[in-house]
């Protein structure tokens, strides 16, 4: 247990003022030791009436006063940042990565706030003369919820929050049983900053989040997860016709060119596939590199991925910790075992490894093929399969051939040339000699086919947290 304990534990279910008596609590376990830690206080379904009747209370007044919400962005920012020294153990002992990485996700949280805060929505004036007048405006739906992942926490609860809050939302979070600690003590640090029941946090095991999806209160349901459970939401919110924003999984490609300087992009490669220790939607989960480099890019990140530290989050020099929870640990464990099984070859790590805890060797798999389940599925961890391909165009081809289409990057000495190709390639994003490069505040972020419904981010994001409605009637002049 740490010093911030007391700070997580005590924002039971939060309407920035009141806390929601719960029944009972469940225990949060630290990815590092395999062990519970901590408890977290346990919402039931039941008792969901309470907070959002509390956040359609504080609709009513929050929705007036643009300029009051803009400012009360600007002030969370501020507060998140001075409590980051506070706030980023909490996730760092719940989620398993570095500190640093912790600290990170914190000060994205007060970027974006800051970014809607600063975003300007100009009224859109059809007609002004002297027949008539017309006017386009946008809405807040009202009551909004959302239903957060435990890789990303923070900087994805905000990716929600922010545009939810400034379009004049009031908003439920649900985050993750295995990361509710830390969006807890986010909400219990804002009190005060915002109205009571306009930023509300509820933590609890299935079937809270179902229960969520399905309340009469909410107009949208805003889910970051799995695309077997975003199913789901989207078929719970239907019966109530309610607006849904998903963003789902995806099997990221890079395609590596064979003109590449492959010791100059394989760090930035590793990085692009590794970071959160692989444990992020929109990572490099598969690789297509040309012949004539591919055994060269093989051994510059198996090289790479033997020098990486993996250790506690806590611990000086982590880059990677453990997986975050041990279904995915052994998902990981048995995708990699498949692929060996049927040929590949692990140039690096490949096993497990041996202490407590949920923590992997980072592993480069050769001699993989479309076909193998570490190829076709989304692993989701610290493995990463190098497929070889001849021609540009059937390495497209079999880029595409996935049900997802979150994100995807094409690397090239010439970045004319890579550009010319993005376009071909099925995916909500696709960056050139980067990966991921188009993650920004300001630009739209969602998936195609099987990735996603909608889109976050930028002023976008903001307009899916609204209704539009005309205003027409005689001349104003």
């Amino acid at each position: 247990m740490t010093s911030t304990d007391s700070l997580a534990l005590s924002a039971a279910a939060t309407s920035n003022g009141r806390d929601l008596l719960t029944t009972g609590t469940f225990g949060v376990i630290n990815p590092a030791t395999g062990e519970v830690f901590a408890q977290a206080p346990s919402v039931t379904p039941d008792q969901l009436d309470d907070v959002f009747d509390a956040a359609q209370n504080a609709y009513l007044s929050w929705r007036i006063d643009d300029e009051y919400r803009r400012d009360a962005l600007r002030r969370a920012a501020d507060v998140i940042e001075s409590r980051t020294a506070e706030l980023a153990p909490i996730l760092t002992f719940e989620q398993g990565k570095p500190l640093a990485d912790s600290t990170l996700e914190f000060n994205l949280a007060a970027t974006w706030l800051r970014y809607y805060a600063d975003l300007d929505v100009p009224r859109q004036i059809i007609r002004d003369d002297a027949q008539g007048f017309e006017e386009v405006v946008r809405r807040p739906l009202g009551v909004v919820s959302a239903i957060t992942p435990w890789n990303v926490p923070i900087a994805l609860a905000m990716w929600k929050i922010a545009p939810a809050l400034r379009a004049g939302n009031t908003i439920v979070v649900k985050p993750s049983p295995y990361t509710p600690l830390a969006t807890l003590a986010l909400a219990n640090i804002l009190r005060g900053t915002f109205p009571d029941g306009v930023l509300n946090v509820v933590a609890g095991p299935d079937p809270l989040g179902a229960a969520m999806v399905s309340h009469p209160i909410p107009r949208k349901v805003s889910f970051t997860g799995s695309t077997s459970v975003g199913r789901k939401v989207a078929l719970g919110a239907a019966d109530d016709l309610k607006r849904v924003t998903l963003e789902l999984g995806g099997n990221d490609p890079a395609i590596i060119l064979g003109d590449v300087d492959v010791d100059a992009i394989a760090p930035s490669l590793f990085r692009s596939a590794f970071a959160n220790n692989g444990q992020i939607c929109l990572a490099v989960k598969r690789v297509y590199a040309h012949e004539s480099i591919q055994p060269r890019l093989v051994e510059a990140l198996s090289e790479i991925a033997r020098s990486v530290k993996v250790d506690e989050g806590t611990v000086d020099g982590a880059v990677l910790g453990p997986i975050n929870n041990k279904p995915q640990y052994e998902r990981v464990k048995d995708l990699v075992a498949d692929a060996v099984s049927n040929g590949a070859r692990a140039t690096a790590g490949g096993k497990p490894i041996d202490r407590d805890g949920y923590f992997h060797q980072p592993t480069i798999l050769d001699q993989v093929h479309d076909g193998m389940r570490i190829v076709d599925e989304e692993q989701f961890g610290p493995a990463l399969p190098i497929i070889s391909f001849r021609d540009e165009a059937d390495a497209i081809v079999r880029a595409n051939r996935s049900e997802y289409g979150l994100t995807a990057s094409v690397w090239s000495g010439d970045a004319a040339h890579a550009a010319q190709l993005a376009p071909q390639i099925e995916a909500g994003q696709v960056s050139i000699n980067m990966h991921g490069g188009g993650v920004r505040p300001h630009l739209p972020f969602g998936g195609h086919k099987h990735s996603g419904v909608g889109v976050e981010n930028g002023p976008w994001g903001l307009h899916g947290f609204t209704e539009l409605q005309v205003i027409a009637g005689p001349s104003r002049q």
